[in-house]
């Protein structure tokens, strides 16, 4: 674990130097869609993939930016330096540092750090913790909510669930829930797993997105998985409930034609 925290903080001090101070911004997608990086994304995982490396030269690395390193199999680390990229081109601090662990391919821990607010949220074998600024460490946890009709819905947006398939689903959760609100990318899961936000939908995700938070939302409380139910190791389509409850409620939403 002070591995991960020491990687958090490298990260931050490269990541900072950039944010709300214009960084360019590249498209790393094709035709007329945007995916933008920094240089604050590809310096941030520069620093965290040199100190794993040294720290743990056997483990494997999956990072957004700059690719795989494989290890001998049973510790990975998950890296997404700025999870939000483009809340943080735009100056909002809806973003986030991701770095996940997956022990033979499980989630094992992982932490969500946010330097510009100052909190660091994080998951060790068996809770989930939050510190804010230099105070001391809180345990977090999710709150009850069992009925959709109750239930705070979050997702980062709605263009994000591509085809009519992913809209249709997207649209009988918000039809069900109390409010929906978008926007905040890895923040919004912490926000969950701290009892904030009841349900997450999100559609076509990446192993770096998530792995991360998997362990704080479930040591938390909650519960995480694809659409149908399956484990969220690998990404894709991803539901997270603060209570198991409201989770099963959801994933029978989602199941009905």
């Amino acid at each position: 674990m002070s591995v991960a925290h020491d990687l958090a903080d490298r990260s931050a001090s490269v990541i900072l130097r950039s944010f709300r101070r214009q960084p360019t911004v590249e498209n790393k997608a094709s035709g007329l869609s945007f995916d933008p990086v920094t240089e604050a994304d590809r310096g941030a995982e520069r620093v965290m993939t040199r100190a794993l490396r040294a720290a743990y030269p056997s483990h494997g690395i999956v990072g957004e930016e700059l690719g795989q390193h494989p290890g001998d199999g049973r510790f990975e680390w998950v890296i997404d330096p700025i999870d939000g990229t483009r809340a943080f081109i735009m100056g909002s601090p809806l973003w986030g540092t991701l770095i996940g662990v997956r022990e033979y391919g499980a989630p094992y821990l992982g932490v969500m750090n946010q330097p510009f607010t100052r909190e660091r949220f994080w998951s060790d074998e068996t809770s989930s913790f939050i510190r804010m600024a230099d105070g001391p460490a809180r345990r977090i946890k999710t709150r009850a909510c069992s009925a959709l009709d109750q239930a705070i819905l979050t997702s980062t947006h709605p263009d994000l669930f591509e085809g009519p398939a992913k809209q249709k689903t997207l649209a009988k959760l918000k039809s069900a829930v109390r409010m929906t609100r978008y926007g905040g990318d890895c923040y919004g899961y912490c926000l969950l797993a701290a009892g904030y936000v009841d349900l997450i939908v999100e559609s076509g995700l990446k192993p770096y997105d998530i792995v991360a938070l998997i362990p704080i939302i479930e040591r938390a409380g909650g519960r995480i998985t694809t659409w149908d139910g399956k484990p969220a190791i690998d990404g894709g389509n991803i539901v997270a409930s603060g209570d198991p409850r409201l989770h099963d409620a959801a994933l029978e939403l989602i199941a009905k034609r």
